[in-house]
This record gives structure tokens, sequence and C-alpha cells, in this order.
């Protein structure tokens, strides 16, 4: 029975069948193609540029509607966290080649003595290290400010005593074995590549170990850490260099963004460092009049400073610091990265120098192995994060 309004449904032919599978057949193919030829021009990218690193290499890790999905694209969405867990992975690492290597040395220094390892360690640590006597538990008492009578915590504080003298000898002992196998670090922590204004560099030109700092001469920390920054430059001379980036902190800092400007200004003149030193050797002198006297203090050409910063000449600098600091992860001042290593907050002298030492290490073990590599006919294999800022 046919209903009205309704056609009666025609029986499909074999031929029509035919027909479908042929147009599906085709419409397949030209879209696999058109993502296989994708793919194929990325790998052939690949090999004719192999240098590049592997977060800027094209490779697909998906196809839709016939369009590969490159593996860069999802950096800018996952960059922050890829950082994080590279930083993550690093510490781990480190860790694990801590206690490679001293159970390395240990093993080499017992098997020079002809003894176990439990043995080198009894003889040259744990012999050493008398108990505490009771008027250093008395002294170490005092100093905790326990509430508990000494009677009671006696044992314990012992204990804890004796085990600090033994970390202390330890770290002595291992920092022997490590100078005297010439012990050398080449895993690196991740990097962030971050560029700077060669017009605005302490130091050696072409130092080995570049320390970019992002600050705000109106911070109280980045006034801090001044002195610090200065006692690192002397101490290792020509092999290190500092490079100056702005970032001004508008919200908190009312005066921060046209200090910045001045120092351009006064950059122009070639007077950055000696009028840097003085912004930040006087923090009440930030305002308009502040930053003038400071130029006549300079001697600088009044007339083209006041025009400069009135017409706000280096602003779009400023805020070319400011965009490059936030890309690489900047969020407050001071910041600073040597040789991309990033540090963040007011740090002691001996954080530099540790990753300084290690920087300087590194790359006197790569050129060693360089060497060996060449003379070998080998390749001396290193190893490197490399975090790119984001776009």
């Amino acid at each position: 029975m046919q209903v009205r309004g309704l056609a009666t449904p025609q029986p499909i032919t074999s031929r029509f069948i035919v027909t479908l599978a042929v147009l599906t057949i085709l419409f397949s193919f030209s879209t696999g193609a058109v993502a296989q030829s994708e793919i194929q021009a990325a790998t052939v990218h690949a090999k004719l540029n192999p240098q590049e690193s592997t977060f800027a290499a094209r490779r697909p890790v998906a196809v839709i509607a016939g369009k590969a999905v490159y593996e860069d694209e999802l950096l800018p969405l996952l960059e922050e966290q890829i950082q994080q867990l590279r930083s993550e992975e690093y510490e781990i690492k480190s860790r694990a080649l801590d206690k490679l290597i001293e159970q390395k040395l240990l093993d080499a220094a017992a098997s020079r003595k002809g003894v176990t390892t439990d043995k080198l360690i009894e003889q040259e640590i744990s012999s050493k290290v008398p108990d505490p006597s009771d008027s250093e538990i008395e002294a170490f008492y005092l100093g905790q400010r326990e509430r508990r009578p000494l009677e009671e915590v006696k044992p314990r504080l012992r204990e804890a005593l004796k085990q600090a003298k033994l970390e202390q000898v330890r770290d002595a002992y291992m920092d022997r074995l490590r100078r005297e196998a010439n012990v050398a670090i080449l895993l690196s922590p991740p990097k962030v590549e971050v560029g700077y204004d060669p017009s605005r560099v302490r130091g050696n030109a072409d130092a080995p170990v570049t320390i970019i700092e992002f600050s705000d001469f109106e911070c109280p920390f980045c006034r801090g850490s001044e002195q610090t920054v200065r006692t690192v430059l002397a101490k290792y001379g020509d092999k290190v260099k500092l490079a100056y980036r702005d970032f001004p902190l508008r919200q908190l800092h009312a005066h921060a963004f046209a200090a910045a400007e001045a120092s351009h200004c006064a950059s122009e003149q070639g007077k950055f460092w000696e009028y840097h030193d003085l912004l930040l050797s006087s923090p009440g002198k930030l305002d308009a009049a502040g930053l003038l006297d400071h130029a006549r203090t300079l001697r600088l050409n009044e007339a083209q400073f006041l025009s400069c910063l009135n017409t706000e000449k280096f602003k779009s600098a400023v805020e070319a610091d400011i965009r490059a600091g936030a890309n690489a992860r900047v969020s407050g001042t001071p910041a600073f990265f040597i040789n991309g290593v990033f540090l963040t907050g007011a740090q002691p002298p001996s954080v530099f120098e540790k990753a300084i030492d290690s920087e300087l290490a590194r790359l006197s073990a790569r050129a060693n192995a360089a060497i060996y590599s060449d003379q070998t006919g080998g390749a001396a294999e290193t190893s490197a994060l490399v975090v790119r800022p984001k776009k």
C-alpha cells in the first residue's frame, strides 16, 4: 500500500552500490594523499634542516579533513606545563646523577685501597666523627629553644649533632674525590632563549657566561640585588657579563616606567650604566625632577634628554623588554637568566656562583669532549634541554 505524499522506496541496485564505493575510495585517497603529501614534505624539511630544534620541527601529530596538525602548534597551549615538567625532569636526573657519581667514586676509592665500600666509609668518614661532648649538646640545646628538659631530649640531640658532623665530613671527602677524579657534569638544566641589547652590557662582551637581568628601578629587591651582582661580576672578571633589560611593574611602582625610559635616553648619550647606578642608589629621586637632576649630574645634553623623555622616544623599547620578559615567564623582579638558566628573586651570591660554576664547567667539559671526539673520530654526547619562550 502506498501512503499519499510519500514516494515508494526503490530497491538499491548493485550499480549504485558500486558507484558509491568508488566515490568513497576516491575521496579517501584524495584526503589521504593531501595529508601524506604534507607529512612527506615535513619529513624532507626535517632531514634538510637537522639543526632545527625538536620544538620547531614540523612533526605531524594529527590529520583533520586531510590537513595535517603539527606538534609545534601545541606549544602555545602547553609551553608553561612543558617547562615545569622539564624542570622537574632535570631535578630528578640531577639527583640521580649525583648519587651515581658518588657511588662510582666510592667504589673506585675502595678498590684502590683494596677494601669494601662500607669499610672505606668507616675509615674515611665514620671513624673521624667522635660523639658530641656534653658542652656541645648543651649549646645546641640552648640554640634550639627546646621547652623540654635537657636530659629528656639529650639522646635525640646527640644523634642529630653527630649526623650533622657526619654529613659535613662526608661532603668534604666526596668533594676531594670529585676534584681528584676531575668530575665534570654535562647534564644541563632547561634553558630559555632570551636576547639582550648589546648597548646595555656591563663586562667583557665576549664572556662565555651571560647574566640577563630583568629589573625595575623602583623595586627594593632589585636594589638589594645590585651589590650581589657587582660581587659576582668582580669575582669572575672576563668570564661573566651582565645584560640589563627593563621590567617595570607599573601596577606597583608609579615611577618605574618613566625611569626605564629615562635610562634609555641616557644610553642614547652613552651613559646608560652611570644613569642606571644613580637610579638604583637614589630611590627617592625617581620623579620627573629627580630624573632630570640625574641627567644634570652626568652632564648630559639637557635639551636632548628632555626631548627624548617628553616625546616618549623609547616607550616602545621598554614595552618590548616587558613583552620579552613575559614571554620568558618573568612575573616579578629581579629575574635573571644565566646562559638561559632561570633564577627568580633576590638570591645570595652563592646561588649565582653555583649556576655560573656549573655553566663554566659544562662549557669546559664540552670543549674537552669535542677535542676527544675529533681525536677519536667519535661523537661526544651531551645533554641540553632547551625551552623556547612563547612568541
